[in-house]
């Protein structure tokens, strides 16, 4: 019978899966307060149209429950709210308290309360019944997860039978020569972003690392079936910069 895996990629090093959470969980906490405005000057604002292409694939309808896994400052959360309507519901979780209040505050700030929940969750062990959603979303956070199988299968685990789980992530970049380009980009121009605007080169080298140790498209597809989604299959976006993963519980 084989151990579980010890280790884990904390960007290009390899350390103890304890030590991985750890260290994600002080990178979020450094990058929130100016995580949203990075977004902005990292992607030149394309990470809107990428967000807003999930939630038209997800296409929820007024009345069913959805959650936002590892959902940061809620931009997601904020469309599916408006989607499912005062009498359906929304989760939004992270698993770094920061961000979460930040997503907190910016619901607010879009008026939006009653229907928006705010937990703190670890992905890989959600702490929902099962059978509770009709959606699951994660956009941009399954790369930090420190076990990734955990997490797809615990977020198989709380969708109702024929719900949605749909991952937004940065992938391999398919064109040629974009991949050479985006490594240029992600190496050289955001560390020095971070640095003048969130005051933290490091975490930002580590975002860039993480970017490119994570599962390409065929692999994180692979990796849905195995968690149990059926129908599996994802959109590249931008050239594969991103993908759009999804998969269904049957």
């Amino acid at each position: 019978m084989n151990e579980p895996k010890r280790t884990a990629d904390f960007g290009f090093e390899t350390v103890d899966r304890p030590e991985k959470a750890r260290r994600v969980r002080a990178v979020f906490d450094s990058v929130a307060g100016s995580y949203d405005l990075m977004n902005d000057l990292m992607s030149l604002g394309v990470h809107r149209l990428w967000k807003q292409f999930t939630l038209a694939v997800a296409g929820l309808r007024p009345g069913q429950c959805a959650l936002d896994v590892a959902g940061g400052t809620g931009d997601l959360a904020i469309g599916l709210a408006r989607q499912v309507g005062r009498d359906g519901c929304v989760v939004l979780s992270d698993v770094n308290r920061a961000m979460l209040e930040r997503g907190r505050d910016r619901l607010l700030d879009h008026g939006i309360a009653g229907n928006v929940e705010c937990v703190v969750a670890d992905a890989e062990a959600l702490p929902f019944e099962d059978e509770s959603f009709d959606a699951v979303t994660i956009g941009f956070g399954l790369r930090n997860v420190t076990d990734k199988a955990a997490a797809l299968a615990s977020m198989h685990r709380v969708l109702k039978p024929g719900g949605q789980l749909l991952v937004l992530e940065f992938s391999k970049p398919t064109l040629p020569g974009l991949g050479a380009i985006c490594d240029l980009y992600s190496f050289n121009v955001l560390p020095i972003l971070g640095a003048v605007v969130a005051r933290d080169s490091a975490s930002y080298r580590y975002l860039a690392e993480s970017i490119r140790m994570h599962p390409d498209q065929e692999t994180l597809l692979e990796m849905l079936r195995t968690a149990g989604f059926a129908q599996a299959r994802y959109h590249n976006l931008s050239g594969g910069i991103v993908a759009l993963h999804r998969g269904v519980k049957i």
